[in-house]
């Protein structure tokens, strides 16, 4: 299964300054897991001790925010496309 995996800037030193990665995985959770055997490092980077996407973190599988899905839980299909998101603040 394939999931296309968009990576922010900040984290492309983990992908070899890829932008976007390959990987798979049937989960929000399995596909970090994944990552983390092809980019060792980056799974430290995307979640706490707990194993939780860190809170300035946002992930969409098709531009839908897992937050309001399943959170990790939530299912891949081969096709979907992941996007990882810091996020902004401002005043």
């Amino acid at each position: 299964m394939a999931i296309k995996v968009l990576i922010p800037t900040p984290l492309q030193k983990f992908t070899g300054d890829r932008a976007e990665i390959e990987c798979g995985g049937g989960s929000i959770g399995e596909l970090i897991d994944s990552l983390e055997a092809s980019c060792p490092g980056i799974k430290a980077r995307l979640c706490d001790e707990a194993g939780k996407p860190r809170r300035f973190l946002n992930f969409y599988v098709n531009s839908e925010d897992i937050r309001f899905l399943d959170g990790v839980e939530t299912p891949l299909k081969d096709g979907d496309e992941v996007s990882i998101v810091p996020a902004v603040a401002g005043g």
